[in-house]
């Protein structure tokens, strides 16, 4: 697998599974809408309260994965990085992209305690379980630039 097709993956699904730690060390999920940027970063928003928001400015290190929830989806990426909130320029052209794909969070933009995550990569894994041997490949940092 290439690196422009573990894009196009990633870029698919509208949504991905976000992990992060609490500070008892319990591992939290949630859904989230996300966007990805050419340099493979994810970014989505969220309500500072939320657990995520929470545990992200205790621990900013994040695992997201993509896939499908379709019955017969065999093709999935684990990913792992480190969270950031962007400000300024940085975070107008990252909002302009999300906002491109959800334009709900225009309306978003206005909630009290609305906040934005860029991940920054530091690994990932695709799995493609279609075929006999599986098709894994693994991406370390130096892949993403």
């Amino acid at each position: 697998m290439k690196r422009e097709d573990l894009l196009r993956f990633m870029r698919e699904p509208r949504y991905a599974v976000v992990s992060t730690v609490s500070a008892s060390g319990r591992p939290q999920s949630a859904i989230v809408g996300v966007v990805v940027t050419d340099q493979f970063e994810v970014f989505f928003d969220t309500l500072a309260p939320s657990r995520k928001a929470i545990n992200l400015q205790a621990d900013p290190h994040i695992a997201v994965v993509f896939g499908s929830l379709e019955p017969g989806s065999t093709k999935t990426v684990q990913y792992e990085g480190i969270a950031d909130q962007p400000t300024g320029l940085e975070l107008a052209t990252l909002a302009e992209q999300y906002l491109a794909k959800f334009p709900a969070g225009v309306e978003r933009q206005s909630w009290p305690g609305i906040t934005y995550y860029r991940v920054r990569p530091t690994w990932a894994r695709y799995s493609d379980f279609s075929q006999t041997p599986p098709q894994i490949c693994e991406f370390d940092a130096g892949t993403f630039s």
